[in-house]
């Protein structure tokens, strides 16, 4: 009976181990099949951290890489397993003296099982600190953005802080819309993205940068921007804003000189402006190319009056208006299309409102909130009215490409995209006569400088005088060139920008814009229009004129 009753209980043992086998077999295949079965992260418990997506890498036009990410290491600790805090604290500041003795022992102090000592070391502080063996402290790999080409394009790429969020330009754009947004998934499901393409050229904005720097040195001026934009597809090839500052090192952004002047700003671009209120009273039929207008005397405007700056005292006809820069002809076309049809153009136009592009800094214009007769006449001739230079910029471009004003971009865009972002803003008939204006004034007028023999160059200049102290001030100018490139099949736009240029050696005691703005843009011109794969034609009077090196030419607004 013993014996039997001994059997029993070793056969109830023995279904126990196989049940208990048996247990332990189904939960593991069951957990397999969870991480076969469910997506990502499902199993995650609420508030734990996934991977973080990567950000992609963003290159030019040409596959040139602008921004990408690199491993790095950052220290941590662990206070709990801190055995002797004074003592680590000595060794961590003894290997990296940049930290703070008082800052990693409150961090210590935490009770907590993770904190950060220092994000993104050196691979030898790494080094060090890892010989140091010192119990609680680790290291974690995370990712830092760098740009490969510093300070190239800072404004249009931003930066990101320390913990790989956007904070300006494309990064934080890409931030905004998704970190994948305009960036293809190399890996779909995963968390790899293929590079984001931007419409800007590495080579040009090199180049405009380059000149930019040097028309502010020459020309002692404060800060400076340029700008090349696709006239066809919107594209910005490139975008200047000078003083800048290096991506790598986010601080040097803080600077208010370093801000974004080609569309974080606005400005008063003086009569540069004034191709807009030709396109206007053209494209409205009120001015033609036969048409006259009397400059003779000094135009009355409320309390003030409108004068030219280089007065022809006599009735000139819309071309010399045009290549003279009068303010006074200007101011009367604008009247003939009368006070509400000048606004509307300026609203057809986008001139009274934010211009937007992928860039998050982009400023609101500013204008009368009660515009006026003497407001139709003041901002006719660029005063008074405060746009973007990539507006400005936008404007011409479709001035000069036939009509069509096109969205700018700063990605790459191909043609379908551009047809979706256009729309009619002039005739073809107007746009015609504007490429004939525009490139009278570097042939004849105010604008002669701005000529890069083969390139056929067109455009219009502009001298505005600063507010200083609540007044206009002619000791202080911005000055401004806005053209195009070539003008018998238009290709490219240009803006150059300089703020406060002085008079200097070789300029006769002039700073407007035919000494300084236009002679930058005809060198950005003659360097980039072979990169952009536009071929010079030049004629036998421009080798001529090139072997005989000659300045001569009217220079003023």
């Amino acid at each position: 009976m013993t014996v039997q009753v001994s059997a029993l209980a070793g056969q109830k043992r023995l279904r126990l181990v196989v049940c208990g086998f048996a247990l332990c077999f189904a939960i593991i295949a069951l957990r397999f099949a969870q991480l076969a079965l469910l997506p990502p992260h499902a199993g995650q418990a609420q508030g734990e951290r996934e991977a973080p997506l990567l950000r992609p890498d963003i290159i030019d036009r040409n596959g040139v890489l602008l921004a990408s990410d690199i491993a790095i290491p950052s220290l941590y600790a662990d206070p709990r397993q801190i055995i002797d805090a004074d003592e680590a604290v000595e060794l961590l500041t003894g290997a990296i003296p940049e930290m703070s003795a008082r800052d990693i022992m409150q961090r210590l102090s935490q009770k907590r099982s993770f904190v950060w000592l220092k994000r993104q070391i050196t691979p030898r502080q790494k080094e060090i600190v890892h010989r140091l063996g010192i119990p609680g402290v680790g290291f974690r790999n995370e990712t830092r953005r760098v740009y490969p080409m510093g300070r190239l394009g800072a404004h249009v790429l931003g930066y990101v802080d320390v913990d790989s969020h956007g904070l300006a330009g494309i990064e934080k754009y890409l931030d905004e819309r998704g970190a994948i947004y305009k960036a293809s998934l190399a890996e779909p499901g995963g968390n790899n993205t293929g590079p984001a393409e931007l419409a800007i050229d590495a080579r040009v904005q090199h180049a405009v940068a380059s000149e930019i720097a040097a028309a502010m040195a020459t020309y002692k001026a404060q800060a400076g921007a340029g700008i090349v934009l696709d006239v066809k597809s919107g594209e910005v090839i490139a975008a200047v804003s000078l003083p800048d500052f290096n991506p790598n090192d986010p601080k040097q952004a803080q600077d208010k000189e370093s801000m974004n002047r080609f569309s974080g700003g606005v400005f008063e671009l003086g009569s540069s402006v004034k191709t807009v209120t030709f396109a206007m009273a053209l494209d409205e039929g009120v001015a033609d190319l036969g048409k006259t207008y009397d400059c003779r005397y000094p135009l009355p405007a409320g309390r003030s009056r409108i004068d030219d700056y280089h007065a022809t005292r006599r009735i000139l006809t819309v071309p010399e208006i045009f290549t003279h820069s009068s303010n006074i002809g200007t101011a009367k076309m604008a009247l003939d299309v009368g006070v509400e049809g000048h606004k509307q153009f300026l609203r057809k136009l986008g001139l009274f409102d934010r211009l937007h592009t992928e860039l998050p800094e982009s400023a609101e214009p500013l204008y009368p909130a009660r515009w006026s007769r003497v407001n139709t006449m003041t901002a006719a001739f660029g005063h008074g009215i405060s746009i973007q230079p990539l507006q400005l910029a936008s404007a011409v471009a479709a001035f000069v490409n036939g009509g069509i004003m096109i969205e700018p971009t700063f990605f790459k865009r191909d043609a379908a995209e551009a047809g979706a972002a256009s729309r009619r803003v002039i005739s073809e008939e107007t746009s015609v006569t504007m490429r004939y204006l525009m490139r009278l004034n570097v042939t004849e007028g105010t604008a002669t400088k701005a000529e890069a023999p083969g390139y056929r160059v067109g455009g219009k200049t502009g001298s505005a005088e600063k507010v200083v102290g609540g007044r206009y001030s002619r000791d202080h100018r911005l000055t401004t060139f806005v053209g195009a490139f070539p003008m018998d099949n238009p290709r490219y736009a240009v803006l150059v920008l300089l703020d406060e240029p002085q008079a200097v050696a070789g300029t006769y005691g002039f700073a407007t814009a035919g000494w300084n703005a236009v002679p930058t843009a005809g060198r950005i011109i003659a360097r980039v229009g072979s990169m952009l794969g536009v071929a010079p034609e030049i004629t036998a009077e421009e080798a001529v004129k090139l072997a005989k090196k000659t300045d001569a030419g009217t220079i003023g607004d």
